[in-house]
């Protein structure tokens, strides 16, 4: 258990003995609002809830180490769509994101507000592709780019498992350095004009192909 999530107007005598003896095994604490527990909650809203399996401290490693999906954002500018990218990730069930942005703290706190503070269930990091690239060789995981170029429809390909997707910035995409990389490219069909997708919706639409694969 690695953290318990706790309605704000939450208040019972058993429920604070509950949050101390958590406290005091080193089980962090967090408030939401009701609205908040009552979609996280299967059934009619809870008071706690826990989170068992990712740890938002963990490192890059301990998150590739999971076993799951590991998103790689490089060289993205807008926190907004960064915000969306990291709740997309968080949503599907995602072990982590990593992030390379020219952001200073704000646009780190405005791409977590757009999130909605998705870092509070997975870890979320801001460093260069090369940690995650290596330590993906070291682990033996598969490295997807989302290219427009690419030669494979994300149903073409086995997603499930250790993978890291990469997904290149708004205008200047994936670098080659980090392209050269990656095992496979994954091309997001396209129909109309516009050259590509939003980076969220490309993330999305991998995302929810990964989680039907998973499903089968």
């Amino acid at each position: 258990m690695r953290l318990l999530l706790v309605d704000e107007n939450a208040g019972s005598g058993a429920l604070l003995r509950l949050l101390e003896s958590a406290r005091s095994r080193g089980i962090a604490v967090r408030t939401a609002t009701r609205r908040v527990m009552q979609r996280f909650s299967e059934r009619a809203p809870s008071e706690v809830l826990a989170l068992v399996g990712r740890d938002p401290d963990a490192g890059v490693e301990p998150m590739l180490a999971a076993g799951g999906a590991v998103w790689l954002l490089v060289g993205v500018a807008y926190p907004g769509n960064v915000g969306m990218a990291i709740r997309t990730a968080e949503v599907s069930g995602a072990e982590g994101i990593a992030i390379q942005a020219d952001f200073d703290h704000e646009g780190r706190r405005a791409a977590l507000r757009a999130s909605m503070r998705a870092d509070r269930f997975m870890p979320v990091h801001w460093c260069g592709p090369e940690i995650v690239l290596d330590a993906a060789e070291r682990l033996g995981h598969s490295v997807f780019a989302l290219d427009e170029a690419g030669e494979s429809a994300p149903w073409q390909l086995d997603l499930t498992g250790g993978r890291v997707f990469v997904v290149g910035g708004e205008t200047g995409g994936i670098p080659d350095e980090t392209l050269r990389r990656c095992h496979a490219r994954i091309r997001v069909p396209m129909a109309g004009f516009i050259p590509c997708y939003n980076l969220q919706a490309a993330v999305s639409a991998v995302a929810a192909e990964r989680l039907r694969q998973q499903a089968d």
